[in-house]
Protein backbone atom coordinates (compact mmCIF):
# COMPACT_ATOMS: atom_id res chain seq x y z
CA UNK A 1 0.00 0.00 0.00
CA UNK A 2 1.42 3.50 -0.88
CA UNK A 3 2.48 6.23 1.27
CA UNK A 4 -0.59 8.29 2.33
CA UNK A 5 0.29 11.45 0.48
CA UNK A 6 -1.13 14.36 2.89
CA UNK A 7 1.10 12.68 5.72
CA UNK A 8 4.76 13.11 4.24
CA UNK A 9 5.66 16.44 5.05
CA UNK A 10 9.63 16.83 4.52
CA UNK A 11 12.39 19.27 5.64
CA UNK A 12 16.08 20.23 4.16
CA UNK A 13 17.93 22.80 5.34
CA UNK A 14 16.14 25.78 4.06
CA UNK A 15 13.13 24.23 3.02
CA UNK A 16 9.67 22.82 4.04
CA UNK A 17 8.36 20.15 1.49
CA UNK A 18 4.53 20.15 2.14
CA UNK A 19 1.93 18.02 0.69
CA UNK A 20 0.18 19.55 -1.26
CA UNK A 21 -3.60 20.51 -0.44
CA UNK A 22 -6.60 22.63 -1.67
CA UNK A 23 -6.16 25.65 -0.05
CA UNK A 24 -2.89 26.22 -1.36
CA UNK A 25 -4.54 26.67 -4.78
CA UNK A 26 -4.91 30.45 -4.36
CA UNK A 27 -1.00 31.01 -3.11
CA UNK A 28 -0.32 29.20 -6.63
CA UNK A 29 -2.59 30.93 -8.57
CA UNK A 30 -0.68 34.35 -7.87
CA UNK A 31 2.74 32.93 -8.58
CA UNK A 32 2.20 30.67 -11.00
CA UNK A 33 1.28 32.02 -14.00
CA UNK A 34 4.88 33.41 -15.20
CA UNK A 35 6.60 33.15 -18.22
CA UNK A 36 10.18 31.99 -16.75
CA UNK A 37 8.03 29.29 -14.49
CA UNK A 38 6.26 27.79 -17.19
CA UNK A 39 8.47 28.16 -20.53
CA UNK A 40 9.85 24.68 -20.15
CA UNK A 41 6.95 22.42 -18.50
CA UNK A 42 5.73 20.69 -21.12
CA UNK A 43 2.61 21.52 -23.33
CA UNK A 44 -0.53 20.12 -20.93
CA UNK A 45 -0.01 23.74 -18.53
CA UNK A 46 -2.51 25.84 -20.55
CA UNK A 47 -0.97 29.39 -21.42
CA UNK A 48 -1.44 31.90 -20.72
CA UNK A 49 -2.69 30.21 -17.49
CA UNK A 50 -6.65 30.99 -17.00
CA UNK A 51 -8.13 31.98 -13.97
CA UNK A 52 -9.02 29.10 -11.78
CA UNK A 53 -6.26 27.26 -13.35
CA UNK A 54 -4.52 26.35 -10.14
CA UNK A 55 -7.60 25.25 -8.42
CA UNK A 56 -8.55 23.17 -11.42
CA UNK A 57 -5.34 21.56 -11.27
CA UNK A 58 -5.51 20.90 -7.87
CA UNK A 59 -8.64 19.66 -7.22
CA UNK A 60 -9.02 17.30 -10.40
CA UNK A 61 -5.68 16.31 -11.05
CA UNK A 62 -3.00 16.68 -8.67
CA UNK A 63 -5.60 15.66 -5.78
CA UNK A 64 -7.21 12.92 -7.79
CA UNK A 65 -4.18 11.05 -8.56
CA UNK A 66 -2.49 11.30 -5.26
CA UNK A 67 -5.42 9.64 -3.44
CA UNK A 68 -4.99 7.12 -5.84
CA UNK A 69 -1.48 6.60 -4.72
CA UNK A 70 -0.02 7.32 -8.43
CA UNK A 71 1.63 10.87 -7.51
CA UNK A 72 3.31 12.40 -4.80
CA UNK A 73 2.91 16.43 -4.74
CA UNK A 74 4.43 18.92 -1.88
CA UNK A 75 4.57 22.88 -2.27
CA UNK A 76 8.03 24.23 -1.51
CA UNK A 77 8.19 26.76 1.66
CA UNK A 78 11.96 28.32 3.19
CA UNK A 79 11.59 27.06 6.89
CA UNK A 80 11.65 30.88 7.84
CA UNK A 81 8.91 31.46 6.16
CA UNK A 82 6.48 28.60 6.35
CA UNK A 83 3.26 30.02 5.33
CA UNK A 84 4.16 31.38 1.93
CA UNK A 85 4.66 28.64 -0.99
CA UNK A 86 7.76 29.28 -3.44
CA UNK A 87 7.78 26.09 -5.65
CA UNK A 88 6.41 22.53 -6.16
CA UNK A 89 7.60 19.38 -6.87
CA UNK A 90 5.91 15.99 -7.80
CA UNK A 91 6.75 12.65 -8.52
CA UNK A 92 4.53 10.61 -10.84
CA UNK A 93 4.48 6.59 -11.08
CA UNK A 94 5.17 5.07 -14.40
CA UNK A 95 7.55 4.12 -17.06
CA UNK A 96 9.11 7.86 -17.62
CA UNK A 97 8.26 11.74 -16.34
CA UNK A 98 8.32 10.46 -12.75
CA UNK A 99 9.78 13.95 -11.14
CA UNK A 100 8.48 17.80 -12.08
CA UNK A 101 8.82 20.71 -10.83
CA UNK A 102 8.94 24.76 -10.45
CA UNK A 103 10.47 27.39 -8.23
CA UNK A 104 9.55 31.12 -8.37
CA UNK A 105 12.34 33.07 -10.27
CA UNK A 106 13.32 34.85 -7.47
CA UNK A 107 14.50 32.64 -5.19
CA UNK A 108 16.30 29.96 -8.91
CA UNK A 109 19.70 29.92 -8.70
CA UNK A 110 20.16 29.52 -5.15
CA UNK A 111 20.59 25.58 -4.42
CA UNK A 112 17.15 25.43 -3.40
CA UNK A 113 15.47 22.88 -6.10
CA UNK A 114 18.91 20.88 -5.69
CA UNK A 115 17.68 20.07 -2.37
CA UNK A 116 14.46 19.70 -2.89
CA UNK A 117 15.17 17.17 -5.53
CA UNK A 118 17.36 15.34 -3.15
CA UNK A 119 14.59 15.09 -0.84
CA UNK A 120 12.51 14.25 -3.21
CA UNK A 121 15.14 11.40 -4.74
CA UNK A 122 15.05 9.78 -1.26
CA UNK A 123 11.37 9.59 -1.01
CA UNK A 124 11.48 7.85 -4.33
CA UNK A 125 14.10 5.38 -3.74
CA UNK A 126 13.31 4.70 0.22
CA UNK A 127 9.72 5.13 0.71
CA UNK A 128 8.13 4.04 -2.69
CA UNK A 129 11.06 1.62 -3.59
CA UNK A 130 11.37 2.29 -6.94
CA UNK A 131 13.98 1.24 -9.23
CA UNK A 132 14.86 4.19 -11.04
CA UNK A 133 13.82 7.57 -11.58
CA UNK A 134 13.44 9.14 -15.15
CA UNK A 135 12.68 12.75 -16.14
CA UNK A 136 12.72 14.09 -19.47
CA UNK A 137 13.94 17.87 -19.94
CA UNK A 138 14.32 20.32 -22.69
CA UNK A 139 18.03 20.57 -23.49
CA UNK A 140 17.80 24.84 -23.42
CA UNK A 141 16.51 23.89 -19.73
CA UNK A 142 20.34 24.37 -18.44
CA UNK A 143 19.59 25.10 -15.14
CA UNK A 144 17.08 21.85 -14.83
CA UNK A 145 19.92 20.06 -16.18
CA UNK A 146 22.63 21.29 -14.20
CA UNK A 147 20.26 19.61 -11.20
CA UNK A 148 20.51 16.19 -12.79
CA UNK A 149 24.11 16.45 -13.06
CA UNK A 150 24.34 17.27 -9.58
CA UNK A 151 22.50 14.30 -9.05
CA UNK A 152 24.86 12.05 -10.90
CA UNK A 153 21.76 11.26 -13.49
CA UNK A 154 22.72 10.75 -16.98
CA UNK A 155 20.92 10.72 -20.31
CA UNK A 156 19.53 7.69 -22.13
CA UNK A 157 17.92 9.10 -24.61
CA UNK A 158 16.68 12.07 -26.81
CA UNK A 159 13.64 13.12 -28.20
CA UNK A 160 11.56 16.06 -29.51
CA UNK A 161 8.84 16.92 -27.16
CA UNK A 162 6.14 20.13 -26.50
CA UNK A 163 6.53 22.45 -23.92
CA UNK A 164 4.87 25.75 -23.34
CA UNK A 165 7.18 27.54 -25.17
CA UNK A 166 6.87 25.06 -28.22
CA UNK A 167 8.97 21.75 -29.63
CA UNK A 168 12.15 21.83 -28.90
CA UNK A 169 14.59 18.45 -27.88
CA UNK A 170 14.67 16.96 -25.16
CA UNK A 171 16.61 14.49 -23.06
CA UNK A 172 15.82 11.53 -20.99
CA UNK A 173 17.41 11.65 -17.69
CA UNK A 174 18.11 8.38 -15.52
CA UNK A 175 19.20 7.84 -12.38
CA UNK A 176 18.95 4.15 -10.39
CA UNK A 177 18.45 3.34 -6.64
CA UNK A 178 21.87 2.05 -6.53
CA UNK A 179 23.26 5.12 -8.18
CA UNK A 180 21.51 7.57 -5.71
CA UNK A 181 22.58 5.73 -2.70
CA UNK A 182 26.74 5.10 -4.22
CA UNK A 183 26.57 8.80 -4.70
CA UNK A 184 25.40 9.77 -1.78
CA UNK A 185 27.92 8.03 0.27
CA UNK A 186 30.76 9.38 -1.84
Amino acid sequence: MPPDPTKNEGRTQRLILRPLALEDAGQIQALFPQWEIVRFLRDIVPWPYPPGGALQYVRDIALPESARGESFNWTLRLTTDPDRIIGFIGLKLGESHNRGFWLDPCHQGHGLMTEACAWANDFWFDVLGQPNLRVCKAIANTASRRISLKHAMRVIGTEEASYVSGRQPSEIWELTAEEWRAQKVE
